[in-house]
């Protein structure tokens, strides 16, 4: 109870717990901004002071909706392209960070549409992200790092 859990990449407090079944409060600003969850979702806790850091800082707030546009074969993993909003791209960078559907991930190309992502096996197999399909709408969360560096730069001093 009152524990934070990213769904999907939706940092969500529990409300209740019971038999193994977690419930959550969903606010207008969620609904409004992340795509719906489905059948089977990616679960993260949140990283406990102390706890090593491995990855990119993620924080559980959704973007936007982006939408599979194609997922081929790449040796053992995938390459995904995901289409992307303007507002959310103009914050992607080739070997920047992006999270889909709360999982962090390196950008590996891009162009004026969306951004390619590499997934590896574990990625592939630990995540429903292998599973995605073109047209399949998933969550994305920008680099928070990038959206400071935007408002510094704009900000009058």
């Amino acid at each position: 109870m009152g524990d934070s859990v990213a769904v999907d990449g939706v940092c969500l407090t529990v409300v209740e717990h019971q038999n193994g079944a977690l419930s959550f409060d969903v606010a207008r600003e969620t609904l409004a901004r992340a795509r719906s969850f489905g059948a089977e979702v990616n679960l993260e806790l949140p990283v406990r002071a102390g706890d090593p850091l491995g990855g990119h800082y993620v924080q559980g707030h959704v973007d936007g909706v982006g939408r599979v546009r194609s997922a081929e074969p790449e040796g053992d993993g995938k390459r995904t392209w995901i289409d992307a909003p303007p507002d959310l791209l103009r914050y992607c960078v080739e070997k920047g960070s992006i999270a889909v559907d709360g999982v962090s991930l390196t950008i590996a190309a891009l162009d004026e549409h969306g951004f390619a992502v590499a997934l590896v096996p574990h990625t592939l197999t630990e995540t429903t992200l292998g599973r995605r399909e073109p047209g399949d709408e998933v969550n994305l969360e920008a680099d928070v790092l990038a959206k400071y560096v935007e408002r510094l730069v704009r900000t009058p001093s």
